[in-house]
């Protein structure tokens, strides 16, 4: 009988160790890409995939071939989801709780909206898998890491401005805006020196208002880019 439960717990071991010895090749084919290896060129695939995946969405009028290439994409983006949950351990390195976290990743997030049956609007979102498997996007990522405190800083002073800048246009000429939303509407507008010219001041206290608040918002924009530049300087220097 002993000798019965050692080959039972022997047989559960391999299986075990079969199982994870799998899993860390599908990790190496889907997660871990060398120039020239296979796993490079599957990421190449799952890129033209996503790219084919939103073709039909560049035209108003569907048809069967659009219907066909929409089903044939997302079977493949489904299969790649399912293989990056599967070790998704192995990329995490939080054991069970990797299982959890992977659903609130952010490219998980976009993966699992890629392959819902959702508008066409959110089919969009399938082009920035093709992102994902570019250089360029770990080197963005990499800066966002170093520059995220001047970032948010940034974007705090952004908010503040938007906010107050409408506060002050809204009471100075009320009569150009229906309600405080579009002011801050105009304010955004202004902030990023867009200005469609829907939305303008009328009164000289409103232009006035306009013309201080655009230079400050020139200003507050140009605050990061020096940062965000050098940084990028350096991370491509890296490579």
């Amino acid at each position: 009988m002993g000798s019965f439960f050692i080959g039972i717990k022997c047989y559960i071991v391999v299986k075990i160790t079969k199982g994870d010895f799998l899993r860390e090749k599908i990790y190496y084919f889907v997660a871990k890409p060398k120039a020239r290896s296979i796993s490079y060129f599957y990421e190449m695939f799952i890129s033209t995939i996503s790219v084919v995946s939103i073709l039909p969405l560049m035209f108003k009028e569907g048809n069967i071939s659009f219907y066909k290439i929409e089903k044939f994409t997302v079977y493949i983006l489904i299969i790649d989801y399912l293989l990056r949950f599967l070790v998704c351990d192995f990329t995490i390195c939080k054991g069970k709780l990797s299982f959890i976290i992977y659903f609130f990743k952010l490219s998980s997030v976009i993966d699992l909206i890629c392959i819902l049956p959702f508008g066409r609007l959110f089919r969009v979102f399938r082009v920035f898998k093709m992102f994902r498997y570019m250089e360029v996007y770990s080197q963005v990522v990499n800066v966002y890491k170093r520059v995220k405190r001047v970032l948010y800083t940034v974007l705090l002073l952004c908010v503040s401005y938007i906010f107050v800048t409408a506060l002050f246009m809204f009471n100075a000429e009320g009569e150009s805006f229906e309600n405080f939303f579009e002011a801050l509407y105009w304010a955004t507008t202004a902030l990023t020196t867009v200005g469609y010219g829907d939305i303008y001041p009328k009164t000289v206290a409103g232009r006035i208002i306009s013309m201080v608040t655009s230079i400050f918002g020139i200003a507050i924009i140009a605050l990061p880019s020096g940062v965000i530049t050098a940084d990028f300087i350096r991370e491509i220097g890296k490579k």
